[in-house]
């Protein structure tokens, strides 16, 4: 049996649209096994038990791009889900990273990292979450003349992502169908300045940057209005003294910056959600330093 464990992750991180994106220590776990024919899901969301399981057309973009010369007869296919779908935490990039992962060992194809995350990104349509899910870390990635540049951003162990989910979805084309075409010049301005500080904040340990290095004019603006009580809970993050705050992905998930060091925050937000009409939970996540693994099971 074959193991696939792929971390979570957030993008944008306030200013960085479509370029930034970090791997968090919460996983989906995937197990894969050849059988004689067909096709077996063994997933808890009835809705995903069929051929248009992103996982295994992931694995068949991976057979039909690449023609190995072996192609499991069958597949079963187990997902243990411990991301949450539609929410900003990359469920998706989780899916596709463990299809193609496992097609290429499955195949004997030995394709390396490097060409995983092209098809990844030929999938998913951008590479700023399948980049952190294949290889940890933080990490900024672009595509220049259809190759995949990127490239990591060491973030100091002591922060915390406190990830505030509510138990409401929001897809990411509804997101997407709400921003501008085009933006103005002093919002591009904008959002560079904060994104360049929002690394060297990181990368020099300067934490009190991180406020201002997470606004953002790009997405946000457009897409909290979609997000019940947004506004409630990023000004309460504020008044806790997060570092920062910003949303994940394309939400709505909303994510506050904190340190180890920092014992109140949770505890306190957990407090404040409790009096919203919509159920939130806060995750409590460091940076996953490994993106994702293969392991051979017994």
């Amino acid at each position: 049996m074959l193991e696939v464990i792929v971390p979570a992750t957030s993008a944008n991180i306030g200013p960085g649209y479509d370029c930034l994106g970090i791997a968090l220590n919460l996983y989906n776990k995937f197990y894969f096994c050849e059988i004689e024919k067909g096709l077996i899901i063994d997933e808890k969301e009835e809705e995903y038990i069929n051929k248009d399981n992103l996982v295994y057309k992931s694995m068949m973009y991976f057979f039909n791009k690449i023609k190995p010369k072996k192609i499991p007869k069958g597949i079963k296919i187990k997902i243990v889900d411990d991301v949450p779908i539609s929410r900003g935490l990359g469920s998706s990039a989780t899916c596709i990273v463990a299809g193609l992962l496992a097609a290429n060992y499955l195949s004997n194809s030995h394709l390396d990292k490097s060409e995983i995350l092209k098809l990844a990104t030929e999938i998913e349509g951008h590479p700023d979450n399948v980049t952190p899910a294949l290889y940890g870390n933080m990490i900024i990635s672009l595509i220049e003349d259809n190759k995949i540049i990127h490239d990591t951003i060491k973030i100091p162990e002591i922060i915390r992502f406190c990830a505030i989910i509510p138990d409401f979805e929001l897809s990411t084309e509804k997101a997407r169908s709400v921003l501008p075409k085009t933006i103005d010049h002093k919002d591009g301005v904008f959002n560079v300045s904060r994104a360049t500080l929002l690394v060297t904040a990181f990368m020099n340990k300067n934490l009190d940057l991180l406020k201002i290095a997470c606004k953002d004019k790009f997405h946000q603006d457009y897409r909290s209005p979609l997000i019940k009580d947004y506004d409630k809970v990023v000004n309460h993050a504020n008044k806790l003294n997060a570092l920062g705050t910003f949303l994940s992905g394309a939400g709505p998930t909303i994510m506050s910056l904190t340190t180890d060091d920092d014992t109140k925050f949770i505890d306190e937000m957990e407090s404040f959600l409790s009096t919203l009409d919509d159920k939130w939970i806060i995750k409590d996540l460091h940076c996953d330093l490994k993106g994702a693994r293969v392991n051979i099971l017994d």
